[in-house]
């Protein structure tokens, strides 16, 4: 076996591990890094300090203890009963929370709406005693593409916007046309429709719930201070590094602090044990497993042969950036394959004279909303499987895509026309 496809093999059978014995993934995930290591594609170094995204995993463990202790103040349940009490149906309701994290994430990282909001749907599901899977999966998907909109919503967008030199304002309008922001909106109307199809069983009045008082506000503010905290970040850390990681650890630290000398309603340890290590490191060996693949040169190879498919036609370069950047980011951490992408984009424009954001935008809308098809495709998505297993829900790949395809169909669809008839000449 020649050493070049040692990490493809390790790749593929990793996932399909993933797909085939969900309850062992972060073991297989841990597995699979440690034998990239062995392999010679990584040394232990660069796995550790290099292609582990320690910036993403604080971020995650931090707006984990947040998260706790913000479903432990009880303002979830009250906003959980606010949202039955506005909507009046229990569709209405889960919409709502599914806007609600849309919103947020078009200034906040993915991973962390979802453990922001995760409290207040699994709240809601608890009180209208129904299950929690399908609602979730639904506020994950959306995360993703909203994420898409803007400059500090998503690494992805930060990436393409300093290649680009894109400042904030430039997502919304760029060179005097429409920006992506609003193709990311057109995709959102389109994807809400598909939202509210897959909520459909739920159109029962949603029963009266028990009034809840808030014990305590100080979870709340340190939330709000992380939301603001943030959506600023992209100013002082525009390569998505540190900043945002570290100011997550630090208000997590105040908030177990506080817990300590304040309400503690629960013992500091089992907050801890509580707290979703097993997702924690599954990040982790994913990390080393993508890191793997993109130092073996295997993504660039992949990135040459697309741009030789393509020959002279603008349509059918556009149509394979878009398709060739869903189904690889599906599998694929989209932040080291728009990186891989992004030279071999801009050699395409150059060689057909097209805009150069046309096809850009192509590829930002697939690596983006791609990872909405598969559990394993997105953090947030498999953030999200781990807080369901954590409550008892397993939720295979076959579960998750049947939500996540159509979603990212839709989506997918009415976003790329909407740039392929502003951009393309």
């Amino acid at each position: 076996m020649k050493p070049s496809f040692a990490p493809v093999l390790i790749f593929v059978l990793s996932y399909a591990l993933f797909v085939i014995l969900p309850r062992w993934r972060t073991a297989t995930a841990c597995a699979g890094g440690v034998l990239m290591v062995l392999s010679g594609s990584l040394t232990w170094r660069v796995a550790l300090l290099e292609k582990i995204h320690w910036n993403v995993v604080a971020l995650f463990f931090g707006t984990l203890v947040l998260a706790e202790l913000f479903m432990q103040s009880r303002m979830p349940a009250v906003l959980a009963e606010a949202l039955v009490r506005r909507t009046r149906t229990v569709r209405g309701a889960m919409l709502a929370v599914c806007a609600l994290a849309g919103f947020l994430s078009i200034f906040v990282e993915n991973v962390a709406v979802v453990l922001l909001v995760a409290p207040v749907a699994l709240s809601l599901a608890d009180r209208l005693k129904i299950s929690p899977v399908r609602l979730l999966l639904c506020i994950a998907v959306c995360t993703n593409l909203q994420g898409t909109a803007t400059l500090i919503g998503d690494p992805p967008s930060m990436i393409l916007a300093g290649y680009l030199k894109l400042n904030f304002n430039d997502f919304f309008v760029y060179g005097g046309r429409l920006g992506i922001f609003f193709a990311v909106q057109a995709g959102a109307l389109a994807a809400l429709v598909v939202v509210a199809w897959l909520l459909r069983a739920h159109r029962e009045a949603a029963a009266a719930v028990a009034q809840e008082k808030v014990r305590a506000w100080a979870p709340t503010g340190l939330l709000l201070i992380l939301v603001a905290g943030l959506s600023l970040t992209s100013v002082a850390d525009p390569e998505f590094k540190w900043l945002a990681g570290t100011l997550t650890l630090v208000l997590a630290g105040s908030g177990l602090a506080w817990y300590r000398l304040g309400p503690h309603w629960t013992p500091v340890r089992d907050v801890i044990r509580t707290l979703d290590w097993d997702t924690t490191f599954f990040l982790m060996g994913v990390f080393v497993l993508v890191g793997g693949m993109t130092d073996s040169g295997w993504l660039d190879r992949l990135a040459a042969w697309l741009s030789g498919v393509v020959g002279q036609r603008l349509f059918a370069a556009y149509t394979v950036v878009v398709l060739a950047s869903v189904f690889i980011s599906a599998f694929v951490d989209n932040v080291p394959f728009l990186l891989a992408m992004i030279p071999v984009v801009q050699k395409m424009a150059d060689s057909l004279g097209a805009p150069v954001p046309l096809l850009m935008y192509g590829l930002l809308i697939g690596a983006c909303l791609g990872g909405n098809i598969t559990p394993v495709g997105a953090s947030a998505n498999v953030v999200t499987v781990g807080l369901l297993k954590k409550r008892g829900y397993v939720v295979h790949f076959g579960e998750f895509m049947s939500v996540g395809v159509p979603f990212t169909m839709a989506a997918v669809v009415a976003a790329s026309a909407l740039v392929w008839w502003i951009w393309a000449p």
